[in-house]
């Protein structure tokens, strides 16, 4: 979870959605750009995952990365406002190619595009977080632990003057 990956994703969606900008002025049906359609549905997504996951960040990475975390979601923020135009824009373009139904179709693949990266990618990514999570505390809790025992040590060295 990084800045630069943002700024990868929405190149890739900004490529994807001029790619698809051209064809649908050029009368291409939305079948043959079934592959822009689906990395620009993808990107986006992914954008608003990492917006998500920059919200409420795995414990762990709050610790290491705070000031990234902060960076991530003003990133995800503002890439997200560029996919909502890009988004506005194709609505339009869409609907005066090939109507209301046209844009409908291209919702229900999106639709189906972002349940299938949740169940694929995105619980994977919740899973690894949890299991980060679960380390950092158990980490906390050992070192939290050594130290009261530290601590004890010295002050029982000190009492019977072995120190």
């Amino acid at each position: 979870m990084d800045p630069a990956t943002i700024g990868l994703l929405l190149t890739g969606a900004t490529k994807a959605f001029n790619y698809l900008k051209q064809g649908v002025a050029l009368g291409k049906d939305l079948e043959s750009m079934s592959s822009q359609v689906s990395k620009w549905i993808s990107s986006s997504s992914d954008i608003d995952h990492m917006e998500k996951r920059a919200k409420n960040p795995p414990l762990v990475l709050s610790w290491l990365k705070g000031g990234t975390i902060e960076q991530v979601a003003l990133e995800s923020y503002m890439a997200k406002k560029k996919l909502d135009k890009q988004r506005y824009e194709l609505k339009n373009l869409i609907n005066m190619s090939y109507g209301p139904q046209g844009w409908n179709e291209l919702m229900a693949l999106e639709g189906r595009i972002r349940k299938e990266r949740q169940a694929a990618v995105y619980a994977r990514q919740q899973k690894m977080d949890k299991i980060l999570n679960w380390i950092g505390i158990v980490v906390l809790s050992v070192t939290i632990l050594g130290l009261i025992f530290f601590i004890a040590w010295l002050y029982r060295e000190k009492k019977f003057g072995r120190l």
